[in-house]
């Protein structure tokens, strides 16, 4: 039994995911702004580039965690 519940968790994730994605294609640059945050790192050398979005990687958290504890606020 806990599989199936697992398995049904993991569907609808992955259609949020893709839901999400979606989304995100079609806005174009309405979200470009995500991602070239103050406190995002970029370094760029001749042959290599690195890009670790520290910024947006805490607010995503931050949005998910509150997104998160509402759901099981009210669905507890």
């Amino acid at each position: 039994m806990v599989f199936r519940n697992m398995g049904f968790l993991m569907i609808i994730v992955g259609l949020i995911m893709i839901v999400l994605g979606a989304l995100f294609f079609l806005s174009g640059d309405h979200f470009s702004w995500l991602g070239n945050l103050p406190g995002d790192i970029r370094i760029e050398r001749d042959n290599f580039t690195l890009y670790f979005p520290l910024t947006t990687m805490i607010i995503i958290s931050i949005l998910l965690n509150i997104i998160v504890r509402i759901f099981l606020y009210f669905f507890r």
